[in-house]
């Protein structure tokens, strides 16, 4: 993932050379290019981030890893005061458990998602968070009664409350000042939250931090046992992860000390054990997945208490000192755990009677193709209110953005077989149903009764995009990531049977680091996955994680994956930016792996900027030197200004496949979208999916990318990624066919980066199949794109869009030109050369030489073309 202090078009800059008067020139030119793609861009105002009141970069790890899920297995615990008992959440309300049963009761059922719950001492009442009306506030729930009352009403995000040992205060996080994440204390009061006062100043650092706001963070913090002080996490003065456990007096200005540091990763979520003397909390340190393990109160040397291969995280200790309760995903979704402290015996608190507040029906659904056989896809289930409802073991995975006007909550869902029965209250229950994009989104509504069952069966089409003579298309995810930090355990298996709900044929698991971690290590250099089926495939790849130069898929790589995986993450060994991408891309492809940009642009790089723009991302010179096998043209990024660098790229005469990756964390509980929201289809020949043919059809750009409308094209009888070779300049004819699951609003064919014909569509503006001339007067190319002004549900993405690879055209035997585009990408290299130049980090002088080189190298292919 290209996030953080990366080598994208950002906003930091440095002071430039004087700008010449023909840089002048080309500088109005790019402005004219940017107004054109800023008038093209969609308006997406009614589609807006999940908690959009944070301000701190890359919500695909704060809100994942460290604000609270939906899921359907229990997410955070806290222990009643006399330990026989705790409290949960499950589902989005909370539930409480004794030890000694296996019944849990609903004790919160509202109109939002209640979470991390904490107990006060006397045993009178719960503190939680609620999420609803798109903020995170504080509850108090009176443990005799039920009855609830808000806490915090500011609007803001509050998490992570705790009582103080005495019961009169509770500390907690806060983005109520300048949307950031500070600790906060307050007096509870008659059921009242008084004399809030933040506790933690706001420091601006000058450290390069990678995935991280350059604020310092404060975050997890919890009581000292005479109430005196608070431990927290926080990263001051520390450039990767979350931060060191930090210990200051409970009092606003307070100084603060570091007494140990590591590199957490939101989850640590420190506790002290009851007699004060030790802290027990959850850490990764040498592994790959976050384990139990304690250390001195006031810091020392570390003791891991947990040893397995999977997430225990969310501890607390028992108010007696000797049990330990905690999350854990070893079976893939999330379940409460015990621990003996001391003894090491784990047992599952397992909730196998659920007694909820109201009288609740079930819902069966049942979904079979024409032959009986079960049929698995992606399924929501809402009651009237929007409260989102799912199986006991489901995994359920969030929308990471939503139109509050249209509905309450963003867009939750889940991955079924075919064979599915929920809990849901009575009434009137939707349920979605979507499997891919070659089917349309079946919506239903079901009543339920009070204590019955509602039954939902539906007989439903497996869809194919068309096939052709003896080739036929299938689709592929070019990026994904199994494991990466989330909520859940993913297995290869399990990915499968997620890219089977999708319709998505192929699915490129890209191994990666996060932080010091490999999670799917193990995976590495694995290719085809045994877990592969007929009908959805697991290849293991890589993604080289170099945010300066920019990140780059590998699919296909055989043998070993290349590590340590990245380069330029400064204060570590890795600090040089040796290897550059241009050496990644060699040694991939000395193991028989292709390379492609992913998620490349959200921001048209400027090189004519003045100030001038900090620009290192390396694609035009991996592409000057020959190294490119495809672009992500459809990702993690914004399509339509990757398109623009694209269209530049292939007016020059490069040939360049669309690909298409999600970057999909599918062991995530909130993510951008499922596995294949952004796919690839690629032409194959009819039969068994040959691994070979597939990624040689890929390089050789017989595909279209796209986040949900269906594609095919030709010109002058040449299909996509084929060549039309013309002795003179003359009118050729096309043709054009789309289907989409939504409307669209655009259809266009263009040819080097103009558009030569508008295409009109059926009265839904989903369908179209149409044939005509264009008149092609120069060598280049010819794409066919659709695309939407809007966000358009079931497509979870900000717009719509998709793209074929080009249709290459040679006309008189000349080559494409374009003096423009070839000055624009020699100044980009030139000030990357600037920028690389002054970097401090090198292991030796001939490294940088040699870097400088390669990049002198790529200016030189562009000069020549001007």
């Amino acid at each position: 993932m290209g996030h953080g202090f990366d080598g994208r078009a950002g906003k930091n800059r440095f002071c430039c050379k004087q700008i010449t008067q023909e840089a002048v020139l080309l500088k109005k030119l790019l402005m004219l290019t940017l107004a054109m793609i800023a008038g093209a861009l969609p308006g997406m105002a009614q589609r807006k981030p999940v908690l959009p009141q944070i301000e701190l970069p890359h919500p695909y790890y704060y809100r994942e890893m460290y604000l609270p899920q939906l899921t359907s297995g229990p997410s955070s615990a806290a222990w009643a005061p006399d330990s026989e008992e705790v409290v949960y959440s499950m589902g989005g309300s909370l539930w409480r458990q004794r030890l000694d049963s296996r019944e849990a009761k609903q004790i919160t059922g509202g109109a939002g998602y209640d979470y991390q719950p904490d107990w006060s001492p006397d045993g009178k009442s719960i503190v939680y968070v609620s999420y609803q009306k798109n903020a995170m506030e504080l509850w108090l729930l009176d443990v005799a009664t039920g009855r609830t009352s808000q806490l915090t009403n500011a609007g803001a995000v509050n998490v992570e409350a705790r009582w103080s040992p005495e019961g009169k205060r509770i500390v907690f996080v806060s983005t109520t000042y300048n949307k950031r994440f500070h600790i906060y204390v307050g007096d509870v009061r008659a059921g009242r939250l008084e004399n809030i006062a933040r506790l933690t100043g706001e420091t601006k650092s000058s450290l390069p931090r990678y995935y991280y706001s350059a604020f310092d963070t404060e975050i997890s913090p919890v009581w000292s046992r005479d109430g005196k002080d608070i431990v927290f996490i926080s990263n001051r003065g520390h450039i990767h992860g979350s931060g060191g456990f930090w210990r200051m007096p409970a009092r606003p200005g307070a100084a603060a000390r570091e007494i140990h540091y590591e590199e957490t990763n939101w989850k640590a979520r420190p506790d002290f054990s009851p007699d004060g003397s030790k802290l027990v909390y959850s850490s990764y340190l040498g592994r790959n997945w976050h384990q139990l393990w304690v250390m001195p109160a006031n810091g020392g040397d570390l003791l891991p208490i947990s040893y397995g291969e999977w997430d225990e995280t969310s501890v607390r200790w028992s108010p007696d000192g000797r049990k330990l309760v905690f999350i854990s995903n070893r079976n893939g979704e999330t379940e409460l755990w015990l621990q003996d402290y001391p003894g090491g015996g784990q047992t599952r608190l397992e909730a196998r009677e659920r007694h909820y507040l109201q009288a609740m029906g079930k819902l069966r659904i049942h979904l079979q193709d024409a032959a009986a056989k079960l049929f698995p896809a992606r399924i929501s289930v809402t009651d009237q209110a929007g409260r989102f409802y799912a199986p006991q073991h489901a995994w359920i995975h969030g929308d990471d953005g939503f139109d509050s006007a249209k509905t309450p909550f963003e867009a939750h869902y889940f991955h079924t077989g075919g064979e599915e029965v929920l809990d849901v209250p009575p009434g009137e229950i939707n349920v979605e149903i979507l499997h891919g994009f070659e089917s349309l989104l079946e919506q239903h509504t079901v009543h339920v009764n009070q204590g019955a069952t509602a039954r939902l069966g539906r007989t439903l089409d497996r869809g194919v995009w068309e096939s052709q003579g003896d080739e036929r298309w299938v689709s592929a995810d070019l990026h994904v990531h199994m494991n990466y930090g989330g909520t859940y355990r993913n297995v290869p298996a399990r990915l499968a049977e997620q890219a089977k709900a999708e319709n998505l044929n192929i699915v490129n698991d890209l191994v990666v680091n996060k932080e010091q971690r490999f999670p799917d290590i193990a995976y590495a250099g694995k290719e085809l996955d045994p877990a592969a089926t007929g009908e959805a495939l697991v290849m293991h790849g890589q993604e080289f994680h170099t945010s300066y130069w920019g990140h780059r898929g590998i699919l296909g790589i055989k043998g070993h994956i290349l590590l340590p995986g990245y380069a330029g993450y400064p204060n570590t060994a890795a600090a040089s930016l040796h290897p550059m991408n241009a050496d990644v891309y060699d040694m991939a492809h000395a193991q028989g792996a292709l390379v492609g940009a992913v998620h490349p642009f959200d921001d048209l790089p400027n090189p004519f900027a003045n100030p001038a723009e900090k620009i290192t991302d390396e694609l035009p010179v991996d592409v000057a030197l020959g190294k490119l096998d495809y672009m992500e043209i459809v990702g993690f990024s914004d399509p339509r200004v990757t398109a623009t660098v694209w269209y530049k790229l292939l007016n020059l005469g490069f040939r360049i496949p669309a690909g298409a990756g999600t970057d999909a964390m599918m062991n995530y509980a909130s993510l951008r979208g499922p596995v294949g929201m952004n796919r690839v289809y690629v032409r194959v020949p009819v039969g068994p999916i040959n691994m070979d043919a597939f990624f040689s059809a890929i390089k050789n750009g017989r595909t279209f990318a796209t986040n949900g409308p269906l594609l095919d094209f030709s010109v002058g009888g040449q299909p996509i990624g084929a060549e039309l070779k013309m002795e003179r300049a003359e009118s050729v004819p096309f043709t054009a066919k789309m289907r989409s699951i939504v409307p669209l609003d655009h259809l266009e064919v263009l040819c080097n980066g103009k558009v030569l014909e508008t295409i009109s569509m059926n009265n839904t503006r989903d369908e179209a199949d149409v044939s005509g001339t264009l008149a092609l007067k120069e060598s280049g190319w010819c794409v066919l794109r659709a695309s939407s002004d809007a966000a358009e549900y079931p497509v979870l993405d900000n717009y719509v869009y998709a793209t074929t690879s080009p249709v290459y055209v040679t006309v008189g035997g000349k080559a494409a030109h374009a003096s423009e585009d070839a000055k624009y990408f020699a100044a980009w290299i030139g000030r990357m050369i600037e920028v690389t130049s002054h970097y401090p980090d090198w292991n030796s002088a001939a490294e940088k030489e040699a870097v400088l080189k390669r990049l002198a190298e790529g200016k030189a292919v562009f000069e020549k073309l001007q």
